[in-house]
């Protein structure tokens, strides 16, 4: 998978990065980053500062951040219950938040497969005209980064395959991830947690959680096996990296690597996470699971998998800005600064098959982010996307 032409806007010219701490795949060294037609054309050692370069005075410069799972365009399209966004002004806010975050590259995660038949929790459907918005404001190079999509199907539903059918080639699916959230498994096996999360969200008594837990049971029972095939085939017809969500013992993770799984979505115990690496299967944990000490469902620690070895990629889930706090938390723990941007942007870009990105090299595309770190935080000074400065 690579980047296409059309509809992203590419820097002329050129421009020179200079005085930096680069950060290299595997050591952080003082130079420069050529940049000539969106292109990385060279990296040379040095302090030095040619003619009208930019003088970076010692800051940072790290790979544009790669972000694989995301909720944030749909909290920008639907900011409050049952507001609706005019959508193109919604797709824009999200795209320039990203950009100012660090982020250049995006997959969109929008669910597929919805709950019809009643119920007061909100799973119309809504991911292909909300897709439809987002390819035509790239054609028409509205938008400041790079966007795939993140088709997140949900085994759980009534209407998965036939939402999965209406996407094809030329929507961009970089990858499909197999959800279930039928009550009792997985993230929510603690009913008890599930029951805090949903009559907080929707307002249910004692009755309505009951009803809902029962109607969810029954639709598992009765499509959830052909969901689940479902979903594995549209992945190979999409050319979309296939991932699994929330494995919690082995033998979920023996089932995803049957099913061809290359990454694992916020598995929620160690059992998982280490059958993953045994299967070969890339880990990614949420970035604000890290910040915060552990994860809102009562999960699994992010860290503590950091600390066995067992995580690799970092996504900012439902918080922009916690993909590059996260990555300089990662280089405290680890003591390893290249190791630690790795899991926002060399490790994501691989595991997606996006070749082109990732790696501040030769012949790359120009993604990048000015950094200074300030009293241990993270500023962004600077953020270059196809070698154009967006932020």
């Amino acid at each position: 998978m690579g980047e296409m032409s059309v509809g992203h806007i590419q820097a002329t010219g050129e421009t020179v990065l200079a005085n930096a701490r680069v950060v290299l795949r595997d050591e952080v060294v003082r130079g420069s980053v050529r940049v000539r037609e969106g292109r990385i054309v060279a990296v040379d050692a040095g302090a030095g500062v040619p003619p009208r370069a930019l003088d970076l005075g010692g800051d940072l410069l790290i790979p544009g951040l790669i972000e694989l799972h995301t909720d944030n365009l749909e909290r920008h399209i639907q900011p409050r219950p049952k507001v609706d966004w005019p959508h193109a002004a919604a797709i824009q806010a999200h795209d320039g938040e990203l950009a100012s975050v660090g982020i250049t590259t995006v997959f969109d995660a929008m669910r597929v497969g919805s709950v019809i038949s009643g119920g007061r929790t909100d799973y119309r459907k809504y991911a292909r005209p909300l897709a439809s918005e987002l390819m035509q404001a790239r054609s028409k190079g509205m938008l400041r980064i790079s966007h795939f999509l993140h088709l997140r199907a949900e085994v759980c539903s009534e209407t998965l395959l036939d939402e999965l059918g209406e996407f094809g080639a030329e929507d961009r699916v970089g990858i499909l991830s197999i959800m279930d959230h039928t009550p009792g498994q997985r993230q929510f096996r603690d009913l008890a947690k599930l029951k805090d999360y949903v009559c907080g969200k929707h307002g249910m008594n004692e009755a309505e959680f009951a009803d809902h837990v029962a109607g969810l049971t029954a639709i598992h029972a009765r499509l959830g096996e052909a969901h689940e095939a479902g979903a594995v085939a549209a992945a190979q017809r999409l050319g979309a990296v296939l991932a699994s969500h929330d494995d919690t013992v082995r033998e979920h993770v023996v089932v995803s690597a049957g099913h061809g799984v290359r990454l694992a979505e916020f598995p929620t115990t160690v059992e998982a996470a280490q059958a993953c690496h045994d299967h070969g299967i890339a880990v990614m944990m949420g970035a604000p699971n890290l910040i915060r000490g552990g994860s809102h469902s009562g999960n699994v620690a992010a860290a503590e998998l950091a600390e066995k070895g067992l995580l690799d990629i970092l996504s900012s889930d439902y918080v922009p800005s916690a993909l590059i706090t996260s990555a300089f938390l990662l280089a405290d723990l680890w003591d390893d600064l290249p190791r630690a941007v790795a899991t926002v942007t060399a490790t994501p870009a691989r595991a997606t098959g996006l070749e082109d990105r990732g790696v501040i090299a030769e012949g790359l595309l120009a993604d990048m982010v000015r950094v200074a770190h300030i009293d241990g935080v993270p500023v962004i000074r600077g953020v270059w996307s196809h070698g154009r400065q967006v932020g």
